[in-house]
C-alpha cells in the first residue's frame, strides 16, 4: 500500500457502489456461515452428540439456531462489536491493538497496575488471533469435504472417490494463491448470490409443505428442549454452535467492505436464506426421520442432486477462500506489530490491498488441511474437532469488546457489565457444551493455537531482550558529537542512513563502523520505523525530521499495522520538512546480530533458541523495508541473549 493511499470505505457508502460491495461481501464475508447448513444440523441430529429427531427435539433446535443467529450474529457482532473499528480494521489483533493504552509519556512511567493489565489483556488477544490459524485449517477441510460427500448420496458409486477428490480440490485451491483472488474474486459475489438463493429455495419447497415448523421462533420450543433431554441437550449446544462459526469473520473482513454493506447483506438476504434452509431441513426431518443423516442435501429432488453437489463445492472453496485470505492478512498484521518475525509477503494485486500471499503459510495451511482429511476421513468426524477454537475466540472477543466500551468509549460500568454479561451467558454456554469435543479432536485446533501463541510471545519478547542487551553497549546520543570529534575518526563525502531501534541511543550499526572502520560520513541519518497501534497513520502524520546537530538528523517514521512500511517513501515524506535524501545515492548500514542462548535472565534456554532460530530464518529487512540492496552494508555481532 502506498504512503499516500487511505482506508478504501471512510466514507458512508451509496447506490451503486454500496449495491457492488455488499454483492463483493457476499463472497468473502459471508462463505463460512452460508456453508454451514450442509452439516450443523445434520450433526445435531446424527453426530456422536447428536439427539433423536423427534418433532419436539426437532423444534428445540431450530429454535436455539434461529436464535443463535440473532444474538449472536445479529445483536453482538453487528450491532456491538464491530463498533470497535481500528480505522476502519477488525479483527482480533485490530482489536488487541485498542486495549493497548496510548503511548506512556516521554519521562512518565507506566504505573504497575496498568502494565499489568495491558500485558494481560495482549495475551489475551495473542491468543484469540492464534486459534484462528486452528480454525483456518479445519474450516476448508470440513466444508470441501462435507459438499463432496454430496455424491455419495447422489449415488454410492462415488463413495471411494470421495477422499481423493477432496484432497485433489484442497490442494488446486492452495496451489492457485500464489495468482492472487483479483482474477476470480468478481465471479464469488455472484456465485454466493445464487447460493442463497437456492438455500432459500430448497428451504421453502418444504416450508410450505410443513407451516408449522416455523413455530420454532418462539423460544420456549429451545427451553422445553434443554428441560426434556437434560446434559445430553446441553452437549448438542457444541453442534448448533457450528450454525454460527463464521461470526469472527464479520468483524475481521469489516476493513474490506465497511459496516453497512456487511449489515446489509446480513439483514436482507443471508439471515432469511440462513433460516429459511434450516427450517427446511427441519421440516424435512419431521416428516421423515431417516433424513437426518444428510437433510441437506435430500432438500433437493434427485434430478438436482449432481448440480447442487457441483454448487456447493463452489460454494465451500470459496468460503475456504475467505479463511486463507483472512489468515494471511491476520499473519501481516502480527508481523506489522511485532509478534511475528519479517517473512515473504507478496502482493498479488495493484489495486486491493488486502490481496496479499504469504507462500510459507500458505504451504503450512495446505499440509494441515490434507492431514485432516485423511486423517479425520469424514465431516463428521472433522465436526468433532471444529468449533472449539471459535467458541473459545469468542470469549476472548467480549472481554476485549468490554475493555474498549469502558476504556475508550467511557461506557458507564453496570452497561458496560450488563453487556459482556449477557454475550459471556451465551459465549460460554457453547464454549462448556464443546468441551466434550476436545477428546474427540477439538485438541487439534488447541495444539496449533498454542504453537502459535508461543511463537508470538517468544519473538515479541525475545525482541524486547534483544533491544536489552544492546542497550547495555550503548552510546547515548548525547555522547555522539564527542566521540565523532575523535581525531580517529575520518569524515567522508556522502550520507549514511542508519536503522534506530531505540531513538535515545546511538544505534549498535554506527558504533561497530566506527570501531572497525574508523570512518563516519559527513551526513548522518537515524531512521526509525515504529508501527502505530492504528489500521493506517495518515501521511501528515507519518514522518517526523529532527535535526540533532549539524549533518546529523533523526527521522521517524510511523506506519499503521494494516499498512507496508517502505523507507523510500518515508524518504520521500522527508523531503517536505526540508531534508533532502537520494536512497540511490545514499548508503543503509544496518545491524545483522547472531543470536546465542544462554542461561542469563530473560527467557527459558528452548525459547532463546526458538528465537535465534526464527530470527536467522526471518525475512532479510532490505526486502522487508524495501531497501535498495545494493546500497546496504550490514555490520554483525554476537549478541547473548
Amino acid at each position: 500500500m502506498s504512503v499516500a493511499e487511505h482506508h478504501p470505505h471512510d466514507e458512508r457508502p451509496q447506490g451503486r457502489y454500496l449495491a457492488a460491495l455488499a454483492l463483493s461481501a457476499l463472497g468473502v464475508v459471508y462463505g463460512d456461515i452460508g456453508t454451514s447448513p450442509i452439516y450443523a444440523l445434520r450433526e445435531s441430529l446424527h453426530g456422536k452428540h447428536g439427539i433423536a429427531p423427534t418433532p419436539e427435539n426437532v423444534l428445540g433446535l431450530l429454535s436455539l439456531i434461529v436464535w443463535a443467529l440473532i444474538l449472536v450474529i445479529s445483536v453482538k457482532y453487528l450491532a456491538f462489536v464491530m463498533r470497535a473499528d481500528n480505522c476502519g480494521e477488525g479483527g482480533m489483533i485490530a482489536l488487541t491493538a485498542l486495549v493497548a493504552p496510548t503511548a506512556t509519556p516521554e519521562g512518565a512511567k507506566e504505573p504497575r497496575e496498568h502494565r499489568t493489565r495491558r500485558h494481560v489483556l495482549v495475551l489475551i488477544g495473542l491468543f484469540g488471533a492464534a486459534l484462528l490459524y486452528g480454525d483456518g485449517m479445519i474450516t476448508p477441510a470440513i466444508s470441501v469435504l462435507s459438499a463432496v460427500e454430496g455424491l455419495e448420496v447422489a449415488t454410492p458409486v462415488f463413495q471411494p472417490y470421495i477422499l481423493p477428490i477432496t484432497v485433489a480440490i484442497l490442494i488446486g485451491l492452495f496451489a492457485v494463491q500464489r495468482h492472487g483472488t483479483a482474477r476470480i474474486g468478481t465471479i464469488f459475489g455472484p456465485v454466493m448470490l445464487l447460493w442463497f438463493l437456492v438455500l432459500a429455495a430448497l428451504g421453502v419447497a418444504q416450508v410450505v409443505q410443513h407451516p408449522d415448523v416455523l413455530t420454532a421462533v418462539n423460544p420456549v420450543h429451545g427451553v422445553r428442549f434443554f428441560t426434556r433431554n437434560g446434559l445430553t441437550g446441553f452437549l448438542v449446544l457444541g453442534s448448533v454452535f457450528l450454525v454460527v462459526t463464521g461470526g469472527e469473520a464479520l468483524y475481521a473482513d469489516m476493513g474490506h467492505f465497511g459496516k453497512r454493506p456487511i449489515r446489509l447483506t446480513w439483514f436482507t438476504l443471508v439471515l432469511p436464506a440462513l433460516l429459511l434452509n434450516y427450517f427446511g431441513q427441519g421440516a424435512l426431518v419431521i416428516s421423515d426421520p431417516a433424513a437426518a443423516e444428510h437433510p441437506f442435501f435430500q432438500l433437493a429432488p434427485r434430478w438436482a442432486l449432481i448440480p447442487l453437489v457441483v454448487l456447493t463445492t463452489l460454494a465451500t472453496v470459496i468460503a475456504s477462500q475467505a479463511i486463507i485470505s483472512g489468515a494471511f492478512s491476520l499473519t501481516r498484521q502480527a508481523v506489522q506489530l511485532g509478534y511475528l518475525p519479517r517473512m515473504d509477503i507478496e502482493h498479488t494485486s495493484s489495486t486491493q490491498i488486502g490481496q496479499i500471499y504469504i507462500p510459507g503459510l500458505n504451504w503450512l495451511l495446505a499440509i494441515a488441511c490434507v492431514g485432516l482429511v485423511l486423517g479425520f476421513r469424514s465431516s463428521s468426524n472433522l465436526a468433532a474437532a471444529y468449533g472449539v477454537a471459535v467458541t473459545t475466540d469468542m470469549v476472548f472477543t467480549t472481554i476485549l469488546f468490554a475493555v474498549v466500551a469502558r476504556a475508550r468509549w467511557g461506557w458507564s460500568i453496570p452497561a458496560t457489565g450488563a453487556l459482556a454479561a449477557s454475550f459471556l451467558v451465551m459465549d460460554l454456554g457453547f464454549w462448556t457444551a464443546g468441551i466434550s469435543k476436545i477428546p474427540s479432536g477439538g485438541w487439534f485446533p488447541l495444539v496449533v493455537a498454542w504453537g502459535f501463541f508461543t511463537v508470538m510471545t517468544t519473538w515479541k519478547t525475545g525482541r524486547r531482550i534483544l533491544s536489552e542487551r544492546l542497550a547495555e553497549s550503548a552510546l547515548p546520543m548525547s555522547q555522539l558529537p564527542e566521540r565523532l570529534a575523535s581525531a580517529s575518526v575520518v569524515r567522508v563525502p556522502g550520507t549514511a542512513i542508519y536503522l534506530a531501534r531505540v531513538p535515545n541511543v546511538v544505534p549498535h550499526a554506527l558504533m561497530l563502523n566506527v570501531h572497525h572502520n574508523k570512518v563516519v560520513h559527513e551526513r548522518l541519518v537515524f531512521l526509525g520505523i515504529t508501527t502505530d497501534t492504528r489500521a493506517y497513520v495518515a501521511d501528515a502524520d507519518r514522518v517526523q525530521v529532527e535535526q540533532l546537530w549539524p549533518d546529523i538528523y533523526r527521522v521517524s517514521a510511523k506506519f499503521g499495522f494494516a499498512e507496508d512500511p517502505e523507507v523510500p517513501a518515508v524518504l520521500e515524506l522527508a523531503r517536505r520538512d526540508g531534508i533532502q535524501i537520494d536512497p540511490a545515492s545514499s548508503t543503509f548500514f544496518m545491524g545483522r546480530e547472531i543470536l546465542l542462548a544462554t542461561e542469563r535472565p530473560g527467557m527459558a534456554i528452548w525459547r532463546e533458541r526458538l528465537y535465534a532460530r526464527l530470527a536467522r530464518n526471518a525475512r532479510r529487512a532490505t526486502r522487508y523495508f524495501k531497501i535498495p540492496s545494493n546500497r546496504v552494508v550490514e555490520l554483525g555481532a554476537e549478541i547473548e541473549l
